[in-house]
């Protein structure tokens, strides 16, 4: 998820009204899952998509889903394990007619229904928000070489009276250079001249911190890598965008701040697998995944605060808990999720999207094979 923040020159007219929207927004969701413990994987193996259970019931999932999602209340598919640690198809839905329209079994495979909000790669809304949840200010300016896992986007992500930001998320080695890995709708979104008469192109500046927590002003901020444009969206399968690190400005390491640093290795995603992350606005927060090969639709804007410019389905996505969006919030965006252990942790995934009580992540080892990247880490 990415954040915006309202211009100075609007912020004064609107304030009043977003505090209302934002109010009637959170008291408008419900999670239909309500357990507080992660589910239990089965007994046979891992259940991670290598898993020949997990495999019998993508083939399931692959013949419903078309026609599950033509319901526009259904937004997702996934394989997942019900309250009775049993394999099971996971539908997403957003109202309560489409809740009760959903089959109870598919094939003979039980399904398990998520009531839940959009899930969106949103822009944020105005104002400032989440305080994170550990001792360290994400959103703060560092002292260079940089940690990861902090406030930053591209130098002039401001256009139709807001700016925006995300999270620089973790270091990636592509060639002989290292990157900073993110989202592309945190890095390279803006695809008309617009608001700002401009659209994202290699070689501008990535600064930290983003333009949201410098009062839209880049000045305030510093240069840390530069841009280069991939387009990963809407063609590919993942939402990443990458940037040449500027000598000097950010740890060669790849540390993440309160994570540290990583494995050079990856991990497969897992049901009930035990992850976390480190992000601009939540911090560092930890959570467990819930859900593995979803599909789901997400909606991107042509800039900041600007017009939907299209829809991507994305398939074999990771599906995270997200209760109250106290794992991830807007301005995550970027943010790299990584296995819960102490010491060199091996990426899962990278977050871009989600809503109030679900997370979602490209599978890490689809966004490095995308990019041509290692991850860099010990």
């Amino acid at each position: 998820m990415k954040r915006s923040f309202l211009t100075s020159r609007r912020l004064a007219l609107l304030s009043v009204g977003v505090v209302l929207a934002l109010s009637i927004g959170l008291s408008g969701c419900f999670n239909a899952d309500q357990s507080t413990t992660a589910p239990a994987p089965p007994a046979v193996g891992v259940f991670n998509m290598s898993n020949p259970q997990v495999q019998s019931l993508v083939a399931v999932q692959k013949r419903h889903t078309a026609h599950l999602m033509a319901d526009p209340d259904v937004i997702g598919t996934a394989i997942t394990v019900n309250d009775q640690h049993k394999p099971a198809i996971l539908l997403l839905v957003t109202s309560r007619r489409a809740m009760e329209a959903a089959p109870k079994t598919l094939d003979g495979v039980p399904v398990k229904i998520m009531l839940t909000d959009r899930i969106v790669a949103m822009k944020g809304k105005p104002g400032g928000g989440g305080g994170g949840h550990g001792k360290v200010d994400h959103k703060a300016k560092q002292t260079a070489p940089i940690q990861l896992g902090t406030s930053g986007g591209w130098t002039h992500d401001l256009a139709n009276g807001f700016c925006c930001g995300g999270t620089l998320g973790s270091l990636i080695q592509v060639g002989g250079q290292q990157r900073i890995l993110s989202n592309y709708h945190v890095f390279e979104a803006d695809i008309v001249s617009g608001g700002n008469n401009l659209v994202a192109k290699t070689g501008d500046a990535i600064i930290q911190p983003g333009l949201i927590d410098v009062n839209c002003n880049a000045a305030n901020a510093q240069n840390v890598a530069t841009l280069v444009v991939t387009k990963s969206l809407p063609n590919s399968n993942v939402d990443c965008s990458s940037a040449n690190v500027i000598s000097g400005m950010v740890d060669p390491s790849g540390a993440i701040l309160e994570v540290g640093t990583l494995s050079a290795q990856t991990v497969a995603a897992s049901i009930g697998q035990a992850v976390k992350k480190s992000g601009r606005t939540t911090g560092l927060s930890r959570s467990s995944i819930t859900g593995l090969n979803a599909t789901v639709s997400v909606s991107y804007e042509d800039e900041c605060a600007g017009n939907t410019a299209f829809t991507k389905t994305f398939t074999g996505q990771i599906i995270v808990k997200n209760r109250g969006s106290k794992f991830l919030n807007s301005g995550d965006s970027g943010s790299l999720m990584v296995e819960d252990v102490s010491t060199n942790p091996r990426a899962v995934g990278l977050l871009f999207a989600g809503s109030s009580s679900t997370a979602v992540a490209n599978p890490i080892n689809d966004v490095l094979a995308f990019l041509g990247a290692n991850m860099v880490g010990n």
